[in-house]
């Protein structure tokens, strides 16, 4: 249902946040937001493990980012992703899509972002779907 919403979202969007953005180069979330990077999307890594991503400063969590952000891109296993949700719910900036990539579902974190209008998208790879769409 929300799938159709996909290229719009891609088109918009301007500013991800990357949650499990790893400073590995093999690592599938590098090598997706460096894509999306190349896109021209601003990108903004939430590690608590690393102090910066390609002279980015990362951020621990959500809850110390104060810019705005667009999309809150996961790349944490599926039970990690209810807390990542209650930290996007707390941000001072709510995000606009709540992005959980391929094989990352979580119906009760889907719920709560739904519940407060944030589109989600579950099961999906940005990097693919923006080859598809865009």
């Amino acid at each position: 249902m929300e799938e159709n919403k996909i290229p719009n979202i891609l088109k918009s969007a301007k500013i991800i946040a990357v949650v499990g953005l790893s400073n590995k180069l093999n690592r599938d979330s590098y090598t997706v937001a460096e894509y999306l990077q190349n896109q021209g999307y601003k990108i903004i890594p939430v590690n608590p493990n690393i102090p910066e991503w390609k002279g980015i400063k990362a951020y621990a969590n959500l809850t110390e980012i104060n810019d705005k952000i667009d999309v809150v891109d996961i790349f944490r296993r599926s039970e990690f992703v209810e807390e990542i949700v209650d930290q996007a719910l707390k941000m001072k900036h709510k995000p606009k899509v709540i992005w959980m990539q391929l094989g990352i579902e979580n119906e009760n974190a889907a719920k709560k972002a739904r519940a407060v209008g944030i589109i989600v998208i579950q099961n999906k790879c940005m990097k693919i779907e923006h080859e598809k769409y865009l």
